[in-house]
């Protein structure tokens, strides 16, 4: 194909020293977006959605079909100096106008001219020739180099350029033709390497769309997608001969496809006596040091066997067996023993050595944290009608498993091992207090469920309130990527718990608890000194409220995002959280009535009103409340609105009472055509006083009786559905 016409595929391979695992897909995702954004900047049109990224523990690559060979030719406008600044009165060129042209490097005769609003201008257009793509690519490879996410750059030898890892080839190929490219002390060519034990020698690629194959006759899928559908294909199989239901979750197929090139399966087993120790422990062993995939029996307990998978297609599989077998038997001696250790003190035994262990250096010990969590557990337990006896024992050894040998050797099994120990120690008839000091740290994650139990739901509450109060006294509230003490997923965790468990209890109420349990100190530490070198006073019932307030903001700033996830406009959320109800519980109520009542006919026209209405009492700086004096009243619309909105007022009594919103809302709804006469009939804002300030008062109740749900004039006309 001659240089300049037509198009063909390019592929760009980088070889390297093994790429950590966790980050390898982030790396080949940006790698090949990189490569096509640096492409279309300089003019070389490729379909985005048809570029490929592929990779493997030892290479980066990306495949692009239908690249031109030569760059669009590239045209240039640059405007310059109106003709009054240009020209002298004379019509000479003046200092601005040559200086302009030298800078562009044409003749004052080559510019040209437009015509804008402002005038006349010159300008200089030109047209340069597109050069070849070849030419183009060793500077669109660097560039898409540097830009990938690298915390910490490797150097290597006495280079002067750094990378994730040492590189050791690099193959550049437009079609057929190897692209000239220097990159990171690499000179390009068609030379792979296919897997480092399966096949050795290096590999001729004769052409872009030829690589993907040839790596595969190497031994190497490049594909992390068919890397992926391998591996679960080859677990399978292996399951087969165990009789059992093999468990790849998506976290350990990721690490598992980026430490392999060729994934082979391999059945193997471990001693059955170690199944006496908690199966959190032996699986998290086996999938996070091993990467080995654990297999479950009918009943869905964890069987002696399990699968791992070697990055080689060997002829006597059974010596990787055994050395698979081998490496996990002292991981699980080791889990045995600290189980068997930690069983013969008992969960309580480790409650003293939790006072040795500092929380936070202005709230005290861990132990103190424990005291603290167990007066607001009870307290919470009582406003709910759960057992407090069981809620304040159950935060009493919340935090005991710390101290274990277990949870010391595998700090993610924390409160798992609280529940295996305390089933051991405590009564049957308490079980409710094991099983929650594992549900109180839910949900743990993202996607999640909340705790289950009533006692495990309280604990919940009672920890993340006491966390967030404490550490906003100490003023350790996060602040931009900084959140040490993981206080947003606290409070997202407890508006989740009030809400999904629909508990209704005043938030601001306990969190003021929670602040009023802390020691003095701790707000005294979030002072500092004063230029003098002495500590400010303090005003603690004004620190308190403040904080207060701030938390509570705090949780419903992460609730905004939670809805913002179930597709509940913002809007809405905001004509909510005006109103600042208390419970979180009531607030989702109040949300999804609102939601509800936005898909009503009604509900544009009603929204509409109750923004004109609030810009009106706005300016009258009226007062709420004040009697509506009946004699006031003018016949026809406003007697009909003033009529109407008492029948509303009275049919809403029951449901403001028993927090049915939904139902006022609907309710209300029925008040759009009095409103809307009035508005149509009725000026407020008259010369007699008396009179506009009775109406003042009507519209005035009318906004107090929709403000019992929300703050519906927030509401645009794009959060409202459209009905006939």
């Amino acid at each position: 194909m001659m240089a300049g016409q037509g198009n063909a595929s390019l592929l760009i391979e980088l070889g390297t020293e093994e790429l950590p695992p966790k980050a390898l897909d982030e790396l080949s995702i940006r790698f090949a977006e990189n490569v096509q954004s640096g492409l279309a900047t300089r003019g070389i049109a490729t379909d985005a959605n048809a570029v490929r990224r592929y990779c493997s523990p030892r290479r980066l690559a990306a495949w692009i079909p239908h690249v031109p060979m030569q760059q669009q030719d590239q045209k240039s406008e640059v405007l310059g100096p109106y003709l009054t600044v240009g020209l002298d009165a004379n019509g000479a060129p003046t200092p601005a106008l040559t200086g302009f042209a030298a800078k562009n490097g044409l003749a004052i005769e080559a510019l040209q001219r437009l015509t804008d609003a402002k005038g006349e201008r010159f300008v200089a257009r030109s047209e340069k020739p597109g050069q070849p793509t070849a030419a183009l690519l060793p500077e669109i490879i660097n560039e898409a180099l540097k830009a990938l996410p690298i915390p910490k750059p490797m150097r290597w030898s006495d280079h002067d350029y750094a990378f994730v890892r040492p590189v050791h080839w690099l193959v550049v190929l437009h079609g057929s033709e190897v692209v000239n490219c220097r990159i990171l002390g690499l000179d390009s060519g068609r030379y792979s390497r296919g897997h480092r034990f399966l096949h050795a020698d290096a590999i001729e690629i004769a052409s872009a769309d030829g690589w993907l194959e040839a790596m595969r006759e190497a031994k190497v899928l490049a594909d992390p997608d068919e890397r992926r559908h391998r591996i679960r294909d080859e677990v399978a199989r292996a399951a087969l001969a165990t009789g059992g239901n093999p468990r790849l979750s998506a976290g350990l197929l990721d690490e598992i496809a980026n430490l392999t090139e060729w994934p082979v399966a391999i059945a193997c087993r471990f001693d059955p006596q170690f199944l006496r120790v908690p199966q959190e422990a032996l699986i998290m062993t086996m999938e996070t040091n091993q990467k080995f995939v654990p297999v479950f029996d009918a009943e869905d307990r964890l069987s002696e066997h399990f699968i791992g998978v070697a990055n080689i297609e060997s002829r006597n599989p059974a010596e990787i067996r055994k050395g698979y077998e081998r490496v996990i038997r002292p991981r699980f001696a080791d889990a045995q023993f600290f189980y068997d250790e930690d069983r013969k003190q008992g969960l309580a035994a480790f409650q003293d050595s939790l006072q040795s262990v500092t929380y936070q250096q202005a709230l005290g010990s861990v132990w103190d944290k424990c005291i603290r969590v167990a007066e607001l557990a009870r307290v919470i337990a009582n406003r709910l009608g759960v057992d407090a006896g069981l809620a304040t024992r159950a935060a009493a050894l919340s935090k005991c498993d710390l101290m274990t040998r277990m949870v010391g050797e595998f700090p993610e099994l924390q409160g798992v091992m609280g529940r295996y120990y305390a089933s051991q120690g405590e009564p049957t008839e308490k079980s409710e207090v094991a099983v929650a000091l594992d549900e109180f740290y839910r949900p743990r994650q993202s996607g999640d469920a909340i705790a289950s139990t009533p006692v495990g739901q309280v604990l919940a509450i009672a920890e993340r309130v006491d966390t967030l109060a404490g550490i906003f006294a100490v003023g350790m509230k996060p602040s931009g990527n900084k959140d040490p003490f993981a206080l947003r997923r606290a409070a997202l965790g407890l508006a989740r718990t009030l809400i999904e468990a629909q508990l209704d209890i005043d938030l601001k109420a306990h969190f003021a608890e929670a602040l009023a349990n802390l020691p003095d100190s701790a707000f005294a530490s979030a002072q500092g000194k004063s230029k003098e070198g002495q500590p400010p006073a303090l005003d603690l019932g004004k620190q308190r409220a403040e904080l207060g307030q701030d938390l509570y903001a705090f949780v419903l700033d992460r609730m905004r995002s939670y809805y913002l996830e179930q597709g509940i406009p913002a809007e809405a959320f905001e004509a909510v959280r005006v109103l600042a109800p208390p419970s979180m519980s009531d607030f989702d109520r109040r949300l999804r009535a609102l939601v509800e009542f936005t898909r009503l006919p009604e509900a544009q026209a009603l929204a509409a009103a109750n923004k004109r209405i609030g810009n009106i009492l706005r300016q009258a700086n009226l007062v709420p409340g004040g009697v509506l004096d009946d004699s006031l009243l003018e016949a026809g619309a406003e007697r009909e609105l003033a009529h109407a909105l008492a029948q509303a007022e009275v049919d809403a009594l029951p449901m403001i009472g028993q927090g049915d919103h939904v139902g006022l809302l609907r309710r209300l709804a029925s008040l759009r055509e009095p409103v809307d006469h009035f508005f149509d009939g009725v000026m407020v804002m008259v010369e007699d006083e008396r009179i506009k300030s009775n109406r003042l008062v009507l519209l005035g109740r009318l906004r107090s009786l929709f403000l019992r749900v929300a703050d519906i004039s927030l509401l645009p006309a794009s959060a409202i559905s459209e009905n006939p």
